[in-house]
């Protein structure tokens, strides 16, 4: 199953665009299901205020997880770590318009109101799963392309 698959079925089981996402990779980020679950669970629908779309936080978080720097003042994996954020983000972008939310959905998701549309608009259960598949097959593609951007 690819890593699309796995992840629109997790988020069409009930998990947030984040969760799904970073539970998607959760092997590679050398974590389990229960936990990246957990993780994401805070970043859904742009962190409840319609910014960064939660399945873009999703795969940053495992971005992070399995590239992320951890030596104090090592600045070339610091660098690294902002190029392949930069790069989830311009890549996520350019397939779908926007990283942000809000954006995304054409409602402001902050206010009731506009949660409440864009329930019953139905892009939560339509749209979104298309941003959780296009997030997961980029993430995909960065890692697969390591060799590239791995100096």
């Amino acid at each position: 199953m690819s890593k699309k698959e796995l992840a629109t079925g997790c988020f069409n089981e009930g998990m947030l665009c984040s969760q799904a996402v970073l539970a998607a990779f959760a092997d590679e980020c050398g974590i389990t299901e229960e936990q990246a679950l957990k993780l994401g669970s805070c970043f859904g629908t742009g962190m409840c205020k319609g910014e960064v779309c939660g399945a873009c936080t999703g795969a940053l978080i495992a971005l992070s997880l399995m590239y992320g720097h951890t030596t104090k003042g090592d600045m070339n994996v610091r660098q690294r770590t902002n190029m392949l954020t930069k790069m989830m983000l311009d890549r996520f972008k350019e397939a779908n318009g926007s990283y942000i939310c809000n954006d995304l959905l054409g409602y402001d998701v902050s206010t009731p109101d506009g949660l409440n549309a864009a329930k019953e608009s139905g892009l939560f259960k339509e749209f979104c799963p298309l941003k959780v598949g296009s997030a997961a097959e980029i993430l995909e593609e960065i890692v697969r392309s390591k060799e590239e951007w791995d100096v």
